[in-house]
Protein backbone atom coordinates (compact mmCIF):
# COMPACT_ATOMS: atom_id res chain seq x y z
CA UNK A 1 0.00 0.00 0.00
CA UNK A 2 1.30 3.57 -0.66
CA UNK A 3 2.59 5.35 2.23
CA UNK A 4 0.43 9.00 3.03
CA UNK A 5 2.06 12.00 4.46
CA UNK A 6 -0.19 12.45 8.21
CA UNK A 7 -0.41 15.93 9.54
CA UNK A 8 -0.89 15.49 13.78
CA UNK A 9 -1.77 18.57 15.94
CA UNK A 10 -3.53 20.04 18.80
CA UNK A 11 -6.74 21.89 17.74
CA UNK A 12 -7.42 24.48 20.65
CA UNK A 13 -10.63 25.02 18.86
CA UNK A 14 -12.17 21.26 18.99
CA UNK A 15 -10.38 20.80 22.22
CA UNK A 16 -8.78 17.80 20.19
CA UNK A 17 -6.06 16.00 18.80
CA UNK A 18 -6.28 15.93 14.84
CA UNK A 19 -4.90 14.50 11.99
CA UNK A 20 -5.38 14.72 8.58
CA UNK A 21 -4.14 13.39 5.22
CA UNK A 22 -3.55 15.74 2.51
CA UNK A 23 -3.54 13.99 -0.53
CA UNK A 24 -6.78 12.09 0.45
CA UNK A 25 -9.30 15.01 0.30
CA UNK A 26 -11.72 15.77 3.58
CA UNK A 27 -9.50 12.54 5.12
CA UNK A 28 -9.55 13.44 8.80
CA UNK A 29 -9.99 12.17 12.01
CA UNK A 30 -10.22 13.51 15.87
CA UNK A 31 -8.82 12.16 19.16
CA UNK A 32 -7.91 12.64 22.71
CA UNK A 33 -4.30 11.80 22.54
CA UNK A 34 -2.07 11.80 19.15
CA UNK A 35 -2.66 8.30 19.25
CA UNK A 36 -6.21 8.19 19.43
CA UNK A 37 -6.00 10.95 16.55
CA UNK A 38 -3.73 8.78 14.20
CA UNK A 39 -5.15 5.46 14.88
CA UNK A 40 -8.38 6.92 13.46
CA UNK A 41 -7.31 8.75 10.60
CA UNK A 42 -5.90 5.07 9.66
CA UNK A 43 -9.36 4.13 9.68
CA UNK A 44 -10.54 6.84 7.61
CA UNK A 45 -7.77 6.56 5.36
CA UNK A 46 -8.64 2.23 4.44
CA UNK A 47 -12.21 3.77 3.94
CA UNK A 48 -11.45 6.21 1.81
CA UNK A 49 -9.29 3.85 -0.42
CA UNK A 50 -11.99 1.24 -0.60
CA UNK A 51 -14.40 3.68 -1.41
CA UNK A 52 -15.50 4.56 -5.29
CA UNK A 53 -12.83 7.66 -4.86
CA UNK A 54 -10.16 5.91 -3.77
CA UNK A 55 -10.55 3.47 -6.69
CA UNK A 56 -10.34 6.39 -8.89
CA UNK A 57 -14.00 5.77 -10.46
CA UNK A 58 -14.48 8.43 -12.60
CA UNK A 59 -17.66 11.11 -11.63
CA UNK A 60 -17.90 10.02 -7.98
CA UNK A 61 -17.49 12.71 -5.36
CA UNK A 62 -14.55 11.84 -2.47
CA UNK A 63 -16.23 10.52 0.35
CA UNK A 64 -16.43 12.51 3.60
CA UNK A 65 -13.82 10.52 5.95
CA UNK A 66 -13.95 12.55 9.15
CA UNK A 67 -14.09 9.68 11.55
Amino acid sequence: MREYHINLFWSAEDGCWIADIPDLKFCSAHGDTPEDALREVQIAMKAWLASPQGNHTPGMDAPFCLA
